[in-house]
């Protein structure tokens, strides 16, 4: 989302150690591209194809807005009918029980009505603008949250409250991404990067040296700073430039806090990094809503201790183990640098 890859040069050569092969996949409305380094061309297009029928499948059944598992679950949980999860999807549902009760509900990924209310996906039409207030009061007021849903030992998910729709925009992604790295792994794929907007998990090294990612400044389209990431380190990052339109003066982003209903207006971006890519997905976008005052509470409750939290005034916010890993390159001479405790 707001991150970039430094690969230096990218020549190809006839060296399978040092021969770099790239391919592209359009999933969770993103291009995500996949770049293998040290591999023979065959085993490279072999992996190729399985993680393009991966994501595909992962696309259609965890996009409430398809025709696919995911939006079947949620027209019968509008219908108060219990509704059968397939065993895909279940460790999503899971993972997000844990980390729903970790972030204090900053994760919340029952919010599907609210996010279809503001329509984000037509954030560049010439008359985007905010939904009815009554709208979105009567949902923030039916306070969803996925401690309204029951699990039984079938497998079975229902719930009582109508204002719960399921959208996992904040975890899937990651988790698609974790899954990716396994495949390769298993395919016996040493070194390789999975970047899904700039969202991305790495594996190995990029020859001789580790990878460079750079972090998007928030208001321009510098990059704020560089960090090199490790063997099976993820990095995740929400940002309020990503979707968003201006009405009346007012700027309105994609990321919404389920308490208001409204965009959050006290963090620009979160960049997290962990070995986790769900985790690191799920927690870039809960601190991001919990903002300035409570992302330090809620980054120890999910066990994050690498973070970089830009607010609203532009400020940076910098757990300890995060200020030893990051180069800035292009901090404002005006943003103060914060150091939280150590979580």
């Amino acid at each position: 989302m707001c991150t970039s890859l430094f690969l230096g040069a990218c020549e190809k050569t006839t060296e399978t150690t040092t021969r770099q092969h790239d391919y592209s996949i359009f999933a969770f409305g993103t291009i995500i591209n996949i770049t293998i380094y040290g591999t023979e061309e065959k085993l490279a297009e072999a992996a190729f194809a399985q993680l393009q029928t991966d994501f595909d499948n992962y696309h259609q059944h965890w996009s409430p807005w398809t025709d696919g598992n995911l939006a079947q679950i949620n027209k019968q949980l509008s219908k108060h009918s219990a509704a059968q999860i397939p065993e895909h999807l279940l460790p999503i549902i899971n993972v997000s029980f844990k980390l729903s009760r970790q972030s204090n509900n900053f994760y919340n990924p029952t919010i599907g009505q609210l996010i279809n209310l503001w329509q984000f996906h037509k954030y560049q039409d010439a008359d985007s603008q905010p939904p009815d207030e009554k709208l979105i009061l009567a949902l923030v007021q039916h306070n969803p949250l996925m401690s309204d849903l029951s699990m039984d030992k079938q497998n079975r998910l229902t719930t009582s409250n109508t204002a719960v729709a399921l959208n996992f925009g904040a975890f899937a992604k990651g988790y698609a991404i974790e899954l990716g790295i396994k495949r390769l792994k298993a395919l016996g794929i040493q070194n390789a990067v999975i970047n899904a907007g700039g969202d991305l998990s790495v594996i190995g090294r990029h020859g001789d040296r580790s990878w460079n990612i750079g972090i998007r400044h928030p208001r321009n389209n510098s990059v704020l700073a560089s960090i090199e990431v490790a063997d099976n380190e993820s990095v995740f990052t929400s940002g309020d430039y990503e979707r968003y339109y201006n009405y009346q003066g007012k700027r309105y982003h994609h990321i919404l806090d389920p308490r208001t209903g409204y965009p959050t207006q006290d963090t620009q971006s979160v960049t997290v990094i962990h070995q986790d890519a769900g985790l690191a997905d799920a927690s870039a976008t809960a601190l991001f809503v919990a903002g300035r005052k409570n992302w330090q509470q809620v980054a120890k409750n999910m066990q994050i201790d690498l973070v970089l939290l830009v607010d609203s005034a532009g400020n940076i916010h910098l757990t300890p183990k995060m200020q030893k890993r990051i180069k800035f390159l292009n901090k404002s001479p005006t943003s103060h640098i914060i150091l939280s405790e150590e979580l």
